[in-house]
């Protein structure tokens, strides 16, 4: 079920200027330059504000685990993109948009993704992505996906796929669900739909 954007926010985003300067160094740590300047999401920042009590401990959690994951950076924005598809967060997939291609994700790689077809990614990627779709649409792993996909990556792959499939559950659900409104610098690029 989908449900059409509402005009507004449903919590107004505060104002990212008042983000603590430990936050900032920890957002600092993401890897590339597309969460930066014109992609920088205060506005999902902005909503987390509410709770600054659990605010900074999650921001390092979330960014410790990304740069400690087995997973390379072009696989994780795979995956990301494809939560942003399955969860229907143009949020997510906007923001990442700008991450994935910075990480050589193309064209046609970006239309792969919004479809679920995988066949002309390497063996890796495709169990990533394959798995992704599992966890979200079945919520477990089918016996037939794991036997084809363990000889491709190793235990701690299937751990850090986790975690970082659970992380963009949060981030897709907080800005679908509470309607974060996308930044300019973000706004007019291709979407989940192309």
């Amino acid at each position: 079920m989908t449900f059409p954007n509402e005009p507004e926010p449903r919590i107004a985003p505060l104002s990212t200027d008042d983000l603590r300067p430990e936050w900032l160094e920890i957002l600092a740590r993401l890897p590339g330059k597309g969460l930066q300047g014109e992609g920088f999401p205060r506005n999902v920042l902005g909503v987390l504000m509410q709770n600054q009590e659990t605010l900074g401990p999650f921001l390092d959690y979330w960014v410790t685990s990304k740069s400690k994951m087995g997973l390379t950076v072009r696989e994780q924005e795979l995956v990301i993109l494809r939560m942003a598809v399955l969860y229907r967060s143009e949020y997510v997939w906007k923001h990442h948009l700008k991450v994935g291609r910075e990480f050589g994700i193309g064209g046609a790689e970006l239309d792969a993704i919004r479809q679920g077809a995988y066949a002309a990614f390497a063996d890796r990627e495709r169990a990533f992505l394959e798995l992704t779709d599992a966890f979200v649409n079945e919520r477990s792993l089918p016996p037939e996906l794991w036997d084809r996909t363990r000889g491709v990556l190793a235990p701690r792959d299937f751990v850090d796929l986790i975690s970082l499939v659970s992380q963009y559950v949060f981030w897709a659900l907080t800005n679908v669900c509470l309607q974060v409104p996308l930044e300019p610098g973000v706004a007019d690029l291709p979407g989940i739909e192309g």
